[in-house]
């Protein structure tokens, strides 16, 4: 007497899909409360990633165009904390340092302010400031004007306005000859610069003409600032050597900057904050992975009496536990997908409102599919082997 091996179950993968997302279509909005939270936590991602390397790029791309061989000598400071004045030769002897390409010597005017009129009250300057200089200071910043022209050196009350000093006092062009009240004295305003990222300060200033400065305005002959270009290749050693031709004989009293290393030091802050909030969107996910965890056990047991019914119609354990390893899959891949889009629009917005090219990392997009994948899966895993696991007579008992 022979007997026949009973048939073993089978899933096609064809019914796998169906099977898996019967619970996310019959209950669509749970569903999509709990692909939420994994859609918040990839898009987090993604936007982090993305505006903080377009915003990166921007910072790059200005730096390489400003140039990363400007130094400024300026005054400084005492044992006894008071201000130490550069020498009045200080810009010849800086001119002769090897490896100077040019030397813009400034010297902020620290008694005289401007104003829009002579009505203007006494010490309401708005942050403005006036200070002197040569026609140098244009092509050693590689700066530009906005409109009008600039400085050469004639003794006249004229005065070229940086762009944050000409925005407050409200003057946009030179049209008609507009004038301020600089120094006790009107001065004609024959230019608009344009800003100056690296020289903000300039921004913010009325420039005159050192010769206008002695007659108007008591200028004795010291800078306070000047502003160097270097050869790229050799700016290290002239940093070095500044501060020893400035001031030959108290070289520690001079101040050496170089303006680049702000903007460097920008792009270590952002990384440093996009860190932070990648930690802050890891969160995120973890919490929406517990969410799909969750719903998933619930889910488990508003439906034992499907899953008794199913392995008594021969479902093997495999199948149940792919059933529900699937609808948590399926619920995790669509949230990563929305979060995916969610995140390429938010960096595409920020990038377009504040003038940055679109860069978004490829491992950005692919990564988020990736661990949004690996999420749905984790927080299935358990909820699939419990379902797996439901005694089908049970399961039938209660139902």
């Amino acid at each position: 007497m022979t007997t026949r091996d009973t048939p073993r179950s089978r899933l096609r993968a064809g019914d796998l899909l169906p099977t898996g997302t019967l619970g996310l279509r019959s209950r669509t909005f749970r569903a999509v409360l709990s692909g939420l939270g994994i859609a918040i936590g990839i898009a987090s991602i993604v936007a982090v990633l993305g505006v903080t390397r377009s915003s990166q790029s921007h910072l790059l791309a200005q730096i390489e165009r400003l140039g990363t061989n400007l130094l400024t000598v300026g005054n400084g400071t005492d044992r006894d904390g008071g201000e130490v004045r550069l020498p009045t030769m200080a810009t010849p002897m800086i001119r002769d340092v090897p490896a100077v390409l040019s030397v813009a010597p400034t010297a902020k005017l620290d008694d005289v302010d401007v104003y829009r009129n002579d009505h203007v009250p006494a010490g309401r300057t708005g942050g403005r400031a006036v200070r002197t200089c040569d026609a140098s200071l244009l092509a050693t910043l590689d700066g530009a004007l906005l409109t009008g022209r600039f400085l050469d050196a004639s003794p006249y009350p004229v005065t070229v306005l940086g762009y944050e000093a000409a925005t407050t006092l409200g003057i946009n062009d030179v049209d008609g000859g507009p004038r301020v009240w600089l120094g006790d004295h009107w001065y004609t305003v024959v230019g608009i610069l344009m800003p100056f990222p690296l020289a903000p300060e300039i921004d913010q200033s009325a420039l005159v003409s050192f010769a206008s400065a002695e007659r108007f305005l008591g200028y004795d002959g010291h800078p306070s600032r000047l502003y160097v270009r270097a050869d790229p290749d050799h700016v290290s050693e002239v940093a070095g050597l500044l501060a020893g031709a400035a001031n030959p004989v108290d070289p520690p009293q001079v101040e050496v900057s170089r303006p680049s290393d702000a903007l460097t030091a920008q792009l270590a802050v952002k990384e440093a904050g996009a860190g932070l909030f990648l930690g802050l969107s890891a969160i995120a996910l973890l919490v929406g992975a517990i969410g799909i965890a969750n719903v998933m056990v619930i889910s488990v047991l508003e439906r034992r009496t499907e899953i008794g019914l199913r392995r008594a119609l021969g479902a093997a354990r495999g199948h149940v536990a792919a059933q529900f390893l699937t609808e948590s899959l399926v619920l995790s891949g669509l949230g990563g997908g929305a979060g995916i889009l969610i995140g390429t629009a938010v960096t595409v917005a920020m990038s377009a409102s504040h003038g940055w090219a679109v860069l978004i990392p490829p491992e950005a997009l692919w990564g988020g599919a990736v661990v949004s994948v690996a999420a749905g899966a984790i927080a299935g895993l358990y909820p699939a082997l419990r379902a797996a696991n439901v005694p089908p007579t049970d399961a039938l008992r209660t139902a």
